[in-house]
This record gives C-alpha cells, structure tokens and sequence, in this order.
C-alpha cells in the first residue's frame, strides 16, 4: 500500500499543475486524491525512506532533514502536503528544494493553515507564480498564517511583490519581526527623518536587516548618520542610513580616519566628502587606496577638489576611470584634443556619450583609439597608453 501511494503521489507531482494557471480548482481534486487511501499510523514507518522515494531529497539531506520529522508516525500529512504543492504548480525538484530547506513544512495541516495562506495571498492579488516564488524562497514563512496579514502590510511598504521579494532571497529576515512593536516604529521614524514611502523601500530593499534590527540600534544608526554630517530631510539621508547599517561607530571612525590619511584629507574635508557621499564608508579600504594613488599621483588631482566631488570615488577605477583618462591623454598629446570637457566630467558620462565625443570622431586620426580603449577597460595597459 505504502508503493502504491508514493506511485500516485510521484504521478501528482509530474502532473502538477502549471503556476500560470489559479491552483485553487486542481488543489481541491489533487487533495482529495492523496486523501482517499487512508492509511492507519504505522510505528514502523521510515521517515528517511519517504523523504528519498517519496520527496526526492538526497540521501544526505534526506538524513539531516529526518531528525527534524522523528515525530511522525505516519505518511498521511506529508501525503496531504504533497499533494498540496503539486496543485500549487511545483514541480518535483521544488518539492525536494522545499523540504529540505523546511523538513517542517511537511508538517503542517493543509486544511487549516496551507489552504487559507493560500486564499489570503490570493485575495492580496498575488498570482499563482508569485506564490510559487514565495513558497520556494521562504518555506518556514507559508507555514505560518500570521503571513497574510504581514504581506498586507509589506506589499504596500515594498511598492510590488518583485521589491518584496528580493531581500527575501537572502532569508525570511524582516518576515519575522514583530509589525507593531519593531517594524511599524521604524517606518514611522523614517517618515519623520524627511523619507518618502519611495526611499523607505528602496532602504529596505538595500538593508533588509534593518527591518529586523533591534528598536534601540536603529536609533543609534539615525543618530550615526546625522553624526557623520547627513542631516535629516536631506536628500542623501537615505544613502547614509544604508552605508551606517552595517557598522559599529568604532569601524566608522576607523574608517573616517582611514579616508583621511588615505586622500590626504583634513577633518572638514573628511567631514564634507562623506556628507556628499556617505558610500565612502562601504568602500573597501584597497580600492580607496588605488584610487587615491591614481587620481592623485597619476591624474594630478588635489585631493581638496576630490573632497569636494566624492562621486568620482563611486566610479570603477579599472572600467571607467583609467580608461578614460589615458584616451584623453592620449588624444592632447597627439594634438587631437586641444580644449573640452573637465576628466571630472567626462567620467561621468555614459558610455555612448563618452565614445561619440571621444573616440568615434577620431577614427582615421587614431584608427586603433576604439581597440586600445577597448583593451584599456579590460585591464590592459595598450602600448600607445604608456605615456613617460
């Protein structure tokens, strides 16, 4: 009997309805047919053999995934919840990725928590490839019914179930947190520190950490950002928050300090190049130091002006800024280039500005310019780039 059912279980699981289509109609049909052969509790019952021959899993997560079921008895509730994914549209290798991230979910009861999930995120207007996705990334999270009414709240938070979804790739996170006490707090401060419902997503999306972080540490990350000279209401706030997420004041100061000697700066020009870019303290302390070698030392540029236009320091160094200061040299001392545009400026332009000003326009003066600049973004130093 115990063959039989793994047969019509791995037939449901090929016919598996696709995530295109509503899952309600085919889950009731597929529900009724793992339902129909009850079995009575077995106390011989193998969970690790039904994980591999039944769910698909690898004898090796098939054994670490059976300590979490040694309770069960019987196969008759993870049967139901098989059958419950294959209405969903799962296919069987998403079954074996959801079990052996959640051995649990086989657990749960599909008439009194699955099922109403699943018309709650429905009635929210998630389609049914949406609620694949989510039952893929979060497992532990569907399980739980409180989850209707935390996405009711997030997917207006988030602005679309893609923004909802893309912190949820790195782990259920803020889908744990309390919503009055830890969650709704912080979205009030944000509001009152001048963030629109706009730059509020995009934080979360950046750092959904701070979701979940501790009430009195996210405090502490406001206070921090406006101690590094970002003011409330600013424009920049947003990017200070996120680039102080992540770090104690010790490593902040480490890292003021560190930009200091680095670039050559004096305390109000560290103070004024981190206001304007508050991105300086995630860069990591290698790539600042080739940066300041050759802006400084090779392009010439003063660290003060520097200070005073932080974003260059946001600019690859390999793709975009060398590059494109060797074909600039190159063009002056060739004659080609006598006045234009600032290095400051031209970094900052896109690639087909830059290539229609500075390199299309000089094809039969300087026919290999388009090959070495080529060369040049993919680290290589051409010949015609290494000036004495």
């Amino acid at each position: 009997m115990l063959h039989l059912r793994q047969r019509v279980l791995s037939r449901l699981l090929s016919a598996a309805p696709s995530p295109s289509t509503s899952p309600l109609p085919s889950l009731r049909r597929l529900l009724s047919a793992a339902a129909a052969p009850r079995i009575s509790p077995n106390p011989s019952f193998a969970v690790e053999e039904y994980l591999v021959s039944t769910c698909g899993l690898s004898r090796a997560h098939a054994l670490k995934a059976s300590a979490k079921l040694s309770h069960l008895k019987s196969p008759s509730k993870p049967d139901a919840v098989l059958a419950f994914l294959a209405g969903l549209g799962l296919s069987g290798a998403d079954v074996a990725a959801v079990v052996a991230k959640d051995p649990r979910f086989l657990c749960a009861g599909v008439e009194r928590t699955l099922s109403p999930v699943l018309a709650g995120l429905t009635g929210l207007g998630l389609s049914p490839s949406d609620i694949v996705r989510f039952v893929l990334l979060v497992p532990d999270s569907f399980r739980q019914r409180c989850v209707v009414s935390k996405l009711e709240y997030y997917l207006p938070l988030f602005g679309s179930i893609d923004n909802m979804v893309r912190p949820l790739k790195y782990g259920p996170g803020f889908l744990d947190s309390d919503l009055e006490r830890v969650v709704k707090p912080k979205v009030k401060l944000l509001a009152e520190c001048g963030l629109g419902a706009c730059d509020i997503a995009k934080l979360f999306i950046q750092a959904p950490m701070i979701l979940g972080s501790k009430p009195e540490r996210f405090v502490a990350m406001v206070a921090c950002a406006e101690g590094i000279g970002v003011p409330r209401g600013s424009g920049m706030f947003r990017q200070a928050l996120y680039a102080v997420s992540c770090f104690s004041e010790d490593k902040i100061a480490a890292k003021l300090d560190y930009l200091k000697k680095t670039l050559r700066w004096s305390d109000a020009e560290v103070g004024i190049a981190v206001s304007k870019g508050p991105f300086l303290l995630r860069r990591s302390n290698d790539v600042l130091q080739r940066l300041s070698e050759f802006l400084i030392c090779e392009v010439g540029l003063e660290p003060t002006y520097i200070a005073h236009q932080p974003t260059i320091l946001s600019r690859s160094l390999e793709g975009r800024l060398s590059p494109r200061y060797y074909v600039m040299r190159f063009l002056k001392e060739n004659g080609l280039l006598k006045h234009g545009p600032s290095y400051c400026t031209i970094v900052k332009w896109t690639e087909k500005k830059f290539l229609e000003n500075f390199i299309c326009p000089h094809k039969e003066a300087a026919p290999y310019l388009a090959e070495d600049y080529a060369a040049a973004c993919k680290g290589q130093v051409p010949g015609r780039f290494r000036f004495t």
